[in-house]
């Protein structure tokens, strides 16, 4: 089962410094990625994201996925009614997956402007330990669960296959 832990900041540094950690954690073997992504959110509500390095030839789940998770989480609130059918759509799609309403809005509510978040896809960790390293940063932690099946269905939803 792979766990999509969303690692969210007050300052727009700390998901950068968290994913320095997180390549040395897998080094050490302590954690598989199946991905990751960065979100830094400007003093004006903009969004930046970028994938975390160091996962090529990991079968990545790719930037359709984080372009749609991420455009939900934070564009949502400015779509307004006239796209309500799309969002709708997307959000059910990515429900599928294991990634419920609540969590969708728990992130978009925790990452304020100015703060930043670590999003990784975990195939495999040794959870005490990789907590007991990261606890340091002070991160706010959420996270949804994702079964072998909803993986899969992810991975062959949004191309990046098996």
């Amino acid at each position: 089962m792979s766990e999509l832990i969303v690692f969210a900041f007050p300052n727009d540094k700390g998901a950068s410094e968290m994913d320095e950690a997180i390549n040395r954690l897998k080094k050490e073997q302590l954690i598989t990625l199946d991905d990751a992504a960065i979100v830094v959110r400007n003093l004006d509500g903009k969004v930046k994201v970028k994938q975390a390095v160091n996962l090529v030839g990991t079968g990545t789940v790719g930037g359709a996925f984080w372009g749609m998770l991420i455009g939900l989480l934070f564009w949502m609130p400015w779509l307004g009614m006239a796209v309500g059918a799309i969002t709708g759509a997307i959000a059910g799609k990515l429900t599928d997956y294991g990634i419920d309403d609540d969590f969708i809005h728990e992130v978009a509510e925790t990452i304020e402007p100015g703060g930043s978040a670590l999003f990784l896809l975990i195939s495999k960790w040794t959870e005490d330990k990789v907590l007991d390293e990261l606890s340091a940063f002070n991160p706010k932690v959420v996270r949804t669960s994702l079964s072998k099946e909803e993986e899969r269905k992810l991975k062959a939803a949004f191309g990046a296959g098996e």
